[in-house]
C-alpha cells in the first residue's frame, strides 16, 4: 500500500477490510478493502471484472459478504438489505438509475417511507415540502410534483442524490455517474459533489474516465481481479501509473489499424429520415446519406440529441412507420420494415444499453449468445443445444470472453465481457454490416483496447462497421471516416487523419449553435 502524502488526514468515515464474495463459479472478491474520509472523494478504479461494483454492493447491503469487516465511523456494522445500509447512512446511486418513471420526484424520494397524517394516509403537502427543501439544498429548481419520466438523465441523478440525503447519508457511492449525461450536466454534477464534500459527506466514485478525476477526486483506490492493489492521494499518480496498476502491465501506444477498406460498397443509405417522436413537424434524423465499404469503419459523432442512436435504430428497422429513405446491401436494394428484415439483409445492431436492450439477464451466456441465430440452431422448430453450444463457442473463443462456463448467468459477467457476448451473438448471424452503438460505454481502458482490436480484426475480414461514440478520441482512433451529426443531419464528413478535434466539435456545434438554439 502506498503511504499517504500531502494534506492532513480527515476523519475516516468508512473502512472495509478483508472482504470476500463468491458467486457460482466466480470468486468476485478476495481480501478487498477500501476506506473513505469525511469530506473527500475516493475514486475506485479497475478493469471490468476487477470487483468494483461487487464491493460497492456489499457496502450498500445488496450482497452479504462471505468474509470481511465493515466499520462505519469506527463501529462494526452488518447490513442485511439496502434499506439497512441507507438507514445507517450509506447510499448507492447505480449506473442504471433506480427510479420509478411513473411517480413524481417527491414520491420517488420518499418511496416506501412516505410521511402519514393522523388518518394514516400519505401526507402529500408535508412530503412535497420536504422534497422541495432537499432539492433547494442541492441548488435544483424543480417542482417536486413533476413525473420522473419527464426528466433528463442528469436531473434524475439529482433526484437520486436528494433521495440519498433524505436518509441523512454520510457516505454516497456513485457508480459511473457520467456515463450517460452531457458535458453541461457533468459540470453540474461536479459542483454538487463539491457541495457534498463541504458538508462532510464521503463519496466513493466508480469511473472509467480517468480524465474527469482531477477536479473532484482526493484519493484513488485501485482493484484488480477482485483484490486490493493500492490506495493513495490522487496527486501522487500519473495517468500511466493508474493504468499500470489497473492492468498489472504497461499499456503504451495507441491502436495501429491493420484493416484497409476496399472500394466495394457493402452498405448504401440514402435520404434516411425519422420523424421526431415528441415534436410535431420536426425530425430526429433528417435526410442522412452515406456509404460504407467492405473493411471500413465509419464513425458517427455528435452531441446529445444529435440523432446518432436514432439513425442506427432506423437503419435496423425499429421505426418503420416514422421513417423514410432507402437502403442497399452489397448493391441490392432491401426493404427493412423490422429487425428481422435487417438481420436477413445481413445487418446487425449492438445497442447502447446492453443490459436493457442487448441481453436477457435472467438467461445464461449460451442462451443469450444464441438468440439471434436460432435459424441455425433449430430443426423442425426444436432447439438443438449441442449445435447451439458449438456455434456459440466458436465466437466466444474468438473474442476471448472471460467466463466460468457457457451455462453461467450473463448477469455475473463484467461489462466488457457482456459486450463481447453481444458482439458474439451478432457475429453468429454472419452479417455484412455491424452497427455498434457506444460499444465501449462503461468498460475500462484495457477492455476498450480489446474492443478496438476486435473491431479492427472484423474490418480486416471485410465487415462494414458503423460505430457511434460520444468519445471523440475513440472515434478518431478507430474510424476510417467520421460523420458528424448535428440536429439530425450530417454537418460534416472527415477522412481518417485529416480531422482535428476542433474541426469535429465545430461541426457538431453547428458553428456555435447547439441543439436547443434557434
Amino acid at each position: 500500500m502506498i503511504e499517504r502524502q500531502g494534506k492532513p488526514e480527515s476523519a475516516e468515515l468508512l473502512r472495509a477490510t478483508g472482504v470476500c464474495k463468491s458467486f457460482p463459479g466466480v470468486q468476485a472478491l478476495h481480501d478487498a478493502q477500501i476506506s473513505v474520509r469525511r469530506g473527500t472523494l475516493n475514486a475506485l478504479l479497475g478493469e471490468n471484472g476487477a470487483g468494483k461494483s461487487t464491493l460497492m454492493n456489499v457496502l450498500a447491503g445488496v450482497y452479504a459478504p462471505d468474509k470481511g469487516q465493515i466499520r462505519l465511523e469506527g463501529q462494526s456494522v452488518t447490513f442485511r438489505s439496502p434499506r439497512e445500509a441507507q438507514q445507517a447512512g450509506i447510499s448507492i446511486i447505480f449506473q442504471e438509475l433506480n427510479l420509478v418513471s411513473q411517480l413524481s420526484i417527491a414520491e420517488n424520494i420518499f418511496l416506501g417511507r412516505e410521511p402519514l397524517n393522523r388518518l394514516g394516509l400519505i401526507d402529500y403537502p408535508r412530503m412535497l415540502e420536504s422534497a422541495r427543501r432537499l432539492l433547494v439544498t442541492l441548488g435544483v429548481e424543480l417542482d417536486p410534483r413533476t413525473p420522473v419520466s419527464r426528466l433528463r438523465v442528469g436531473v434524475k441523478q439529482m433526484v437520486e442524490i436528494a433521495k440519498a440525503l433524505s436518509f441523512d447519508a454520510r457516505v454516497i457511492i456513485m457508480d459511473e455517474p457520467t456515463s450517460a449525461i452531457s458535458e453541461n450536466e457533468i459540470q453540474t454534477l461536479f459542483k454538487l459533489i463539491q457541495q457534498l464534500k463541504q458538508r462532510g459527506i464521503g463519496v466513493i466514485y466508480i469511473t472509467h474516465k480517468l480524465d474527469e478525476l482531477a477536479p473532484i477526486a482526493d484519493d484513488v483506490t485501485v482493484m484488480r481481479d477482485g483484490r486490493f492493489v493500492a490506495a493513495c492521494p490522487i496527486h501522487v499518480l500519473s495517468h500511466a501509473d493508474i493504468v499500470r496498476m489497473m492492468a498489472g502491465r504497461d499499456r503504451s501506444g495507441s491502436l495501429v489499424k491493420a484493416a484497409k477498406p476496399s472500394k466495394t460498397k457493402v452498405l448504401r443509405v440514402r435520404g434516411m429520415s425519422l420523424r421526431h417522436p415528441e415534436r410535431s413537424g420536426d425530425y430526429a434524423v433528417r435526410d442522412v446519406s452515406f456509404d460504407v465499404h467492405e473493411g471500413e469503419v465509419v464513425g458517427i459523432f455528435g452531441l446529445m440529441g444529435a440523432g446518432r442512436s436514432e439513425l442506427l435504430h432506423t437503419i435496423f428497422g425499429l421505426h418503420p412507420r416514422a421513417s423514410t429513405g432507402s437502403i442497399a446491401v452489397k448493391g441490392k436494394n432491401v426493404r427493412i420494415r423490422s429487425p428481422r428484415d435487417a438481420i436477413r439483409a445481413g445487418i446487425a445492431l449492438a445497442p447502447e444499453d446492453r443490459q436493457l436492450e442487448g441481453l436477457v439477464l435472467s438467461m445464461s451466456i449460451v442462451e443469450n449468445a444464441g438468440l439471434a441465430c436460432l435459424n441455425r440452431t433449430t430443426r423442425w422448430g426444436m432447439l438443438q443445444p449441442a449445435k447451439e453450444r458449438r456455434l456459440v463457442e466458436t465466437y466466444t473463443n474468438r473474442l476471448a470472453v472471460k467466463m466460468p462456463s457457457l451455462n453461467a448467468s450473463i448477469r455475473n459477467l463484467s461489462g466488457g465481457n457482456q459486450q463481447k457476448i453481444i458482439v458474439s451473438k451478432w457475429l453468429a448471424t454472419e452479417p455484412n454490416i455491424l452497427l455498434l452503438d457506444e460499444p465501449t460505454r462503461g468498460i475500462d481502458v484495457n477492455a476498450k483496447r480489446e474492443m478496438y482490436e476486435i473491431i479492427d480484426e472484423l474490418a480486416q475480414e471485410g465487415l462494414g462497421i458503423v460505430i457511434v461514440s460520444s468519445e471523440l478520441p475513440e472515434i478518431m482512433a478507430i474510424a476510417d471516416r467520421i460523420l458528424v451529426l448535428a440536429n439530425g443531419h450530417v454537418a460534416a464528413e472527415f477522412s481518417r487523419g485529416e480531422a482535428t478535434e476542433e474541426q469535429i466539435l465545430n461541426a457538431a456545434f453547428l458553428n456555435g449553435k447547439t441543439q436547443g438554439d434557434s
